[in-house]
């Protein structure tokens, strides 16, 4: 029995994150796959595997979740709160269960195919659209929105992933993978190009300076890498310019496109941060914050009070937007404690591997990833943090990830 779980779980696992991308349309398939390997680790895991958690940063990011349960149950919110809190949990969970696993590169490449399974199922629908005469636009109408696999952010940072897998696997020497791996590059980032996803767009552009830095010859690189950015803002600033005060000084009468029978400002996150930062500032308890409910509920009655235009207040109300920013959220919700706990182990992280590039790089992507985004908040985008802190904690050892030694990148 043992050695048919042993056998068959690293296959479950792969199959959990090649299904992820389907969240929309098999949403409780990932949560049977998690139940298949719970119920299975018991008889797979051995003593020695649980010697790859005590490490510092492991060390600190059980510590913040345990803090978030016992805040919530002393402030008395822990009812409302214990469905958001289990669906963070899932990036620790996932780290445990993958402690019997000693191997990445099924894991890596589960990534990868996904991506470009998405990426087909996209291309796909946007061919159907167009041959039945529906304008396609790449900004945020429903048609173009629901032609995507899964949310554009999401599939944003999935291609992000699939790029520096893609570019970590590629040797110096040939190998027949290396045009695999160089196709998946160009084809993940044609489609964030297509698609328009300015997150992804922007953590690749972040993490394509930080290249520079690795490897021989890095002052001529930054150098070259520092000239083509300064020109790409000065045409960005040009091309701006003119509607730069209009751009500035609109709140509640930003640029609108249909979505859903109502109008979804262009610029909306930046409604949503400045209700969130209202509600930080007026927070009484900064220390351990008031809840997530709470802080959903604060946003709702923000949004009616500040939100002029009454069909994007509609849209903001019925669909309780959240802070879309990880660290403002922990801010608010679960206070100050929280927050230092949860950047600590980014910090711990990011000083370990600072003098490699593949790892510095995820732990940047989820570093400017939660500027924009919630991912604790959503399944799926739990599903994926977890999978960078698989990769990260589980072969955290004296700073060195246990790759084969073909990782040009290090």
């Amino acid at each position: 029995m043992r050695i048919l779980l042993t056998a068959i779980y690293p296959y479950v696992f792969v199959l959990l994150y090649l299904i992820i991308p389907f969240d929309e349309y098999a949403r409780a398939l990932p949560n049977i796959l998690m139940a298949i390997l719970v119920i299975a680790f018991p008889f797979v895991i051995k003593k020695d595997d649980f010697k790859k958690l005590v490490t510092k940063p492991t060390l600190v990011l059980i510590l913040f979740f345990v803090f978030l349960l016992v805040n919530a149950f002393i402030q008395g919110t822990l009812k409302e709160d214990i469905g958001i809190i289990n669906k963070m949990m899932i990036p620790i969970g996932l780290v445990f269960l993958y402690l019997p696993i000693a191997n990445f590169k099924k894991l890596k490449k589960a990534i990868v195919f996904s991506s470009f399974i998405a990426i087909i199922f996209t291309l796909i629908q946007f061919m159907i659209l167009i041959n039945n005469d529906v304008e396609v636009s790449l900004l945020f109408f429903q048609e173009t929105v629901d032609a995507l696999l899964i949310d554009r952010v999401y599939i944003g940072l999935l291609c992000v992933l699939s790029i520096l897998i893609s570019y970590q696997s590629l040797t110096k020497k040939y190998h027949p993978d290396n045009s695999y791996y160089l196709a998946s590059i160009i084809i993940s980032g044609l489609y964030l190009l297509l698609i328009m996803s300015k997150t992804a767009i922007i953590i690749l552009v972040v993490l394509l300076v930080v290249r520079q830095f690795y490897g021989p010859n890095k002052k001529f690189r930054l150098i070259i890498t520092s000239a083509i950015l300064l020109i790409l803002l000065l045409l960005t600033y040009f091309k701006l310019q003119p509607n730069l005060k209009n751009i500035i000084s609109s709140k509640n009468n930003l640029s609108q496109v249909s979505y859903n029978e109502s109008n979804m400002p262009l610029g909306y996150r930046t409604l949503i941060w400045e209700c969130a930062l209202k509600i930080a500032s007026e927070t009484p308890n900064k220390l351990l914050g008031i809840g997530f409910k709470e802080t959903s509920n604060n946003l709702v009655s923000c949004y009616n009070e500040e939100i002029t235009d009454a069909i994007t207040k509609r849209n903001f109300v019925s669909k309780k937007f959240n802070t879309h920013n990880q660290y403002l959220d922990f801010y608010i919700s679960s206070g100050l404690i929280s927050l230092v706990l949860f950047i600590s182990t980014l910090l711990f992280l990011l000083i370990k591997y600072h003098n490699k590039f593949f790892p510095t790089a995820l732990i940047i992507t989820i570093i400017l990833f939660g500027m924009v985004e919630n991912y604790l908040h959503r399944q799926v985008g739990a599903y994926y943090i977890g999978f960078v802190l698989v990769m990260l904690l589980i072969n955290y050892k004296d700073g060195i990830l246990k790759e084969p030694a073909n990782d040009k990148t290090q």
